[in-house]
């Protein structure tokens, strides 16, 4: 994330609009020129581009220019899934150069007006971006607030595609890696974390619950609009949203925490045993890396059809049926929430700079997943780390090495997501902790998670930092370890060996 700027207090930010806001107002008398044939017209002078911050796997996401600082989510919900939700999103950010137009992620809505500073704006798209051409230029180092009018559609894209996901009694969110923009305007990159306000108005009988805590519910006639906050900084990624005909189940996590969970009404009885060890598993991940990150926890529990469990920020979201109808063993449907549980500290409190760095989110998740089952149903870390070595080789060769994976598979976003990131890293991170033993290990994931709390972080201040820790030069451990095409030989366990892969019969 580009940290954002501190220098400037309230007080400043304000004069400096009002400054910017009164000369716009002397120097643009007529006000037709931001009527609507204005916009369409200007829009249509200047040739738009989609623009990217750079990512290897997702070059279009992000936009460069500027620093989000908050986004305000507003949407009314009609109590149907087939019809586009009314939207308006504001943007409060610091300009990082001098701005003549700006870009927006935002795809599968229609923009029905754009403000920037409380004057209309010129605005059309490029790509999966909304381009921005306020009527004076931004200069660097300014605050600008975007406000965009506009729909958010649950029909617009497949739920394969991400963004809302359409449940048998409303909706939820699920925007990894690239799909919030399919929901809202942002700057879809995980390095620009901002804070949110969230907004959502539906008819009364549904509940809402959003990412952070509650802080209003009005009700008007036969609507209710519910609005939450976040007290920590999240990206676009990790935003939830959800809208159902649910009940919120209240209990206390380690030192007061508020843990909140959100279940169909009909499922409270079945899922309520399951949702009471929320509390020891937060103690469990505390003793092993420190304090719980966010301000508060719990896990949605969503009548839908996923293929994935996301853990969406103060808030992870999980397919019921895995609870209600299950299919796998009870220790390995606690190791998965624990799986996401972990998340908060290793994906969402520190966030990856890049998507390269998404091994670091998910080895680690993977790493206290297996560990946890280790400690608590008896279920050997080693067989699995042995079982993984014995598979690296072929995962590196479909996926890349897991601080190098390859781009997604066309049409295939979510593809990123392959063995390589997943137990592939955690093997990594068994590789470290037999070379520079438990102590040093257990140390550096504490001070990992410390230092780079609410912000983001690489691969190579991961690097940097176990270098540290250990008091040795890493170097060519990692390089091997994170980039190799083959998987180098495992510290203390020279008889592990890769898969011989097997030939195909021939064809007759």
């Amino acid at each position: 994330m580009l940290l954002t700027p501190h220098a400037q207090t309230a007080v400043t930010r304000a004069r400096a609009f009002t400054s910017r806001t009164a000369s716009r107002r002397r120097r643009k008398a007529a006000a037709v020129l931001a009527s609507a044939v204005s916009v369409c017209l200007l829009a249509a002078s200047a040739p738009a581009v989609p623009l990217g911050v750079g990512d290897r796997l997702f070059p279009y996401l992000g936009n460069p220019g500027y620093d989000v600082a908050s986004y305000d989510l507003s949407f009314t919900y009609s109590g149907s899934n087939s019809k586009p939700l009314q939207a308006v999103t504001t943007i409060d950010a610091w300009t990082t150069q001098d701005l003549d137009r700006l870009n927006l992620d935002f795809a599968h809505g229609k923009v029905e007006s754009v403000k920037v500073d409380g004057e209309p704006a010129a605005f059309t798209s490029a790509g999966e971006d909304l381009v921005v051409m306020p009527e004076d230029r931004l200069p660097a180092g300014s605050w600008a607030r975007i406000t965009v009018r506009h729909t958010s559609d649950p029909m617009a894209s497949g739920d394969e595609d991400g963004g809302w996901v359409r449940t048998a009694d409303g909706l939820a969110m699920a925007n990894q890696a690239d799909a919030a923009h399919l929901v809202f305007p942002c700057n879809d990159h995980p390095s620009d974390k901002a804070m949110f306000t969230i907004r959502v108005t539906a008819p009364n009988g549904y509940t809402v619950v959003a990412n952070g805590l509650p802080t209003g519910l009005d009700r008007v006639g036969g609507s209710t609009t519910w609005t939450y906050r976040t007290q920590h900084p999240m990206a676009t990624e990790l935003a939830q949203v959800s809208i159902g005909r649910s009940t919120v189940l209240h209990r206390q996590g380690p030192h007061g925490l508020p843990v909140r969970d959100v279940v169909p009404t009909e499922d409270v009885k079945a899922l309520e045993p399951w949702l009471a060890e929320t509390p020891d598993q937060i103690a469990w991940m505390e003793s092993k890396v420190g304090p719980y990150p966010f301000e508060t926890y719990g896990l949605l529990m969503a009548q839908a059809t996923t293929g994935f469990e996301l853990e969406t920020q103060t808030l992870s979201l999980f397919e019921k049926e895995l609870f209600t109808q299950p299919a796998y063993p009870k220790w390995y449907l606690r190791s998965i929430m624990v799986h996401e549980l972990s998340h908060q500290w290793f994906g969402d409190s520190v966030s990856p700079r890049a998507w390269s760095d998404v091994w670091l989110n998910e080895g680690h998740a993977t790493w206290y997943e297996a560990l946890y089952a280790q400690e608590k149903a008896h279920q050997p870390m080693e067989a699995r780390m042995k079982a993984a070595y014995a598979a690296s080789d072929r995962w590196r060769a479909a996926g890349g090495p897991p601080a190098l994976p390859k781009a997604p598979d066309p049409g295939q976003k979510i593809s990123i997501f392959r063995p390589n990131v997943y137990d592939g890293a955690a093997l990594v991170l068994y590789a470290l902790r037999q070379e520079i033993g438990r102590e040093r290990f257990e140390r550096l994931e504490r001070a990992w998670v410390a230092l780079h709390r609410d912000g983001t972080a690489t691969t190579a201040d991961f690097e940097r930092l176990a270098a540290d820790i250990s008091g040795r030069d890493l170097g060519g451990f990692f390089k091997a370890w994170l980039y190799g095409e083959k998987t180098p030989p495992m510290p203390g366990h020279p008889d592990w060996k890769p898969a011989v892969p097997t030939k195909a019969a021939p064809r007759k």
